[in-house]
């Protein structure tokens, strides 16, 4: 369904007129379930939804993209909702597909047999955020996953091992245990290298270097962090974005870390709504969207300063953080974006899941003039599923 957009003259093309030439075509499918996660199979056209029935028994989709068409491959259940997935250890040539449900277990399934070779009780309650690392060829050392638990806990598993290979708990003593909404690797540029960062429900980023074994650095942000991610797993830590509610996201530059103030950052108000989460464009860390609590995609780019480091007073370094700029936005549900994922073959191809019961795959499309390296605009154009009943 790649679709030729002609190019309007760049004088008379502005990114609101962008937004309102996009062409749309809707799909209606009578599914009834609640959809959270959404993941491309890799080397494919191919991705798997996951969610929760009516009955809160987990329903897992593989759908197959077919020019303006999806078309439904395949389809099995289990017997808890499932909440999040990931495929970020899987082998480069194998679809296994790491999944946390409502009932705090880790599962890794075969996609073609559709049964789970991997099997633990993970935490306690629900399993509300996973990662994975050092598969798909993404980042170096071995395959682990991450996950993060409504107990407040974050753990790291090794799926070789029957047991978790870091367990980082919040302290007895405190009377209020924080729920951890996010968790996200990065850091991952060598084999020794390796750093895991977790947001909470209180306001807390935490980020632990697996290597050393310890916290490496924490702030708070006064508002519950709904998603996380650094900018790329597989290089030194370059920039790291995370989303709120009250629809803020915060940006920092990790290249610099300053004894007193840390690292450099900035903070923006990108939208009316909590902010669910942030994924980074695969062939562009500059460019990420950010999922809204309205229903609505912004699309953001990041621009570096100048100079990224400067002196103070004393002679120590201090980062210098950049800016960001909106390069278009899209109402694509009435309901907030449950989860977002970007192609990794076809730069632009993303899916999205809605908690309006919908679905929907799109494509942003930029437009670069020849001389100049930005872009300019962004077009956005949608094919949409509904999982609403007949």
């Amino acid at each position: 369904f790649f679709l030729m957009i002609r190019r309007p003259p760049r004088s008379t093309q502005s990114r609101s007129s962008a937004a309102s030439d996009v062409y749309k075509r809707q799909l209606n499918k009578s599914l009834a379930f609640t959809p959270f996660e959404t993941k491309w199979i890799p080397n494919s056209a191919k991705f798997v939804l996951l969610g929760q029935t009516p009955k809160a028994t987990g329903i897992a989709q593989v759908y197959q993209l077919n020019k303006t068409e999806l078309t439904l491959l395949s389809e099995f259940q289990r017997g808890k909702g499932f909440k999040c997935g990931t495929f970020g250890a899987s082998q480069v040539n194998k679809a296994e597909l790491a999944t946390g449900d409502h009932e705090g277990n880790l599962e890794i399934y075969d996609l073609e047999a559709g049964k789970p070779f991997y099997n633990i009780k993970a935490h306690d309650q629900l399993v509300n955020s996973i990662d994975g690392i050092g598969g798909l060829e993404i980042g170096y050392g071995a395959p682990e996953i991450v996950t993060g638990g409504r107990d407040g806990c974050v753990r790291v598993w090794d799926p070789r091992q029957n047991g978790a290979v870091v367990s980082l708990e919040p302290a007895e003593k405190d009377p209020v245990v924080p729920d951890c909404w996010a968790v996200a690797f990065g850091n991952s540029y060598n084999n020794e290298e390796r750093c895991i960062v977790a947001g909470f429900d209180n306001g807390d980023v935490k980020m632990f270097d697996l290597r050393m074994n310890q916290l490496r650095w924490d702030t708070n942000l006064k508002n519950g962090v709904c998603g996380i991610e650094f900018d790329r797993k597989d290089i030194m830590m370059n920039k790291l974005v995370a989303t709120t509610l009250e629809g803020k996201f915060h940006v920092w530059d990790l290249r610099t870390y300053h004894s007193e103030v840390g690292y450099s950052s900035l903070q923006e108000s990108g939208q009316k709504s909590t902010i669910w989460g942030v994924k980074h464009l695969p062939q562009n860390r500059d460019i990420f969207a950010t999922q809204g609590g309205n229903g609505v995609l912004n699309l953001y780019k990041y621009n570096y300063p100048p100079q990224r480091v400067l002196e103070d007073l004393e002679g120590r370094e201090r980062g210098v953080v950049g800016t960001v700029e909106l390069l278009n936005d899209k109402e694509l549900a009435t309901q907030p974006i449950a989860s977002l994922d970007w192609n990794r073959d076809k730069i632009g191809l993303g899916v999205v899941s809605c908690l309006d019961q919908t679905l929907k795959v799109f494509i942003a499309v930029s437009y670069t003039h020849l001389t100049l390296p930005t872009i300019y605009s962004v077009q956005i154009s949608v094919v949409a599923v509904s999982l609403k009943k007949k």
